[in-house]
């Protein structure tokens, strides 16, 4: 029974140092606390920029740049600005004009058909990596995984020039600080092929990653009856080792396909020909919007919705795969 001596300090106290109180007596108010404070956080860095994509949208052209997106209310008496913007009009004919007036479907297939054939070389090359580090045991192992994860550290705009001059194909490849050649590279530039590459290795490292993590925890007994029915290392990493590791797989998949479709920085380098402009990706597209003397918000606004569509409608189908393989690896069982 509290006294009033007890009282009179308690209110004496401060709010915060009440609320602290209060805190170490009940921690779920701090759980409450953060994760609605989390909550905020998510709704105005990731929800509001498409909010204000949509906003631009569905704006008629002529009204972009006239008055503001803030209108002032009237409630009860009082005047105030509005805190959201909302469209000045309503014209939902921007997502069909941005196929007419650009090939916008082009662009999209073409940064598909880069992510799936990026996708695939990496999902290939790291399942052999990660069978290597996962489930092989030999002297620096360690000091090899290492080295393969600090290519991801580095900047890609470390590797544009050295990359610009093999991919050109004008002067041989020599061996470093010696003018000795070793070959001559064929022409990429302008291809495919230049874009594709430096993707595969970029995003190379973190799928090796994920992919080790999985294979190591296959058990060793499931891999040795698949070798005693005649199945060979390689057979036992398909036809085994990788169905079970199926959530890894699915995320390094899903993660590369995401990052090649969103990327644009390799592709608007190695393209610098007119001709080149047709292996340009979604980025591309929407730049083209834009030019020298206008620039249209609104098509520019509805080409990035729609262009974020099929990786929208990606991660909710596969979220389940993206969760459980993130989070599968954590525990060591």
């Amino acid at each position: 029974m509290a006294t009033p001596t007890d009282t009179q300090e308690q209110s004496s106290d401060g709010p915060l140092q009440r609320w602290t109180q209060s805190a170490i007596q009940n921690p779920d108010k701090v759980y409450q606390a953060l994760f609605y404070a989390a909550m905020v956080f998510f709704l105005v860095t990731t929800l509001f920029p498409f909010y204000w994509l949509v906003v631009l949208a569905v704006t008629p052209e002529g009204n972009l740049l006239s008055g503001s997106f803030l209108p002032t209310v009237n409630l009860f008496g009082v005047s105030g600005t509005f805190p959201l913007p909302v469209p000045k009009g309503f014209n939902p004919g921007a997502f069909v004009t941005v196929f007419e007036q650009v090939p916008f479907h082009l662009y999209m297939l073409n940064s598909f058909a880069l992510a799936v054939t990026t996708t695939v070389i990496v999902l290939f090359v790291a399942s052999l990596a990660g069978y290597v580090f996962g489930r092989l045991r030999f002297p620096g192992r360690a000091l090899l995984m290492l080295g393969i994860l600090a290519i991801s550290y580095f900047p890609p705009a470390a590797f544009v020039i050295p990359l610009f001059q093999a991919f050109a194909g004008n002067a041989p490849i020599t061996i470093p600080f010696t003018s000795i050649p070793l070959f001559t590279p064929p022409r990429l530039l302008n291809t495919p092929g230049s874009m594709v590459l430096p993707f595969s290795a970029l995003f190379m490292p973190l799928s090796i990653f994920i992919l080790t993590t999985f294979y190591g925890q296959i058990p060793d007994g499931l891999e040795d009856a698949a070798r005693v029915e005649g199945t060979t290392r390689l057979g036992a990493l398909f036809r085994v080792i990788m169905p079970l590791s199926a959530p890894g797989v699915a995320t390094a998949a899903v993660l590369t396909f995401i990052a090649v479709y969103n990327e644009y920085f390799f592709s608007s380098i190695m393209a610098t020909s007119p001709e080149a402009a047709k292996w340009s990706p979604i980025v591309g597209g929407i730049l083209s919007y834009q030019t020298q003397y206008t620039t249209q918000f609104n098509l520019m606004a509805a080409a990035s919705i729609v262009g974020v569509l099929p990786v929208v409608i990606l991660v909710i189908v596969a979220q389940e795969r993206i969760v459980s393989g993130l989070t599968s690896g954590a525990l060591k069982e």
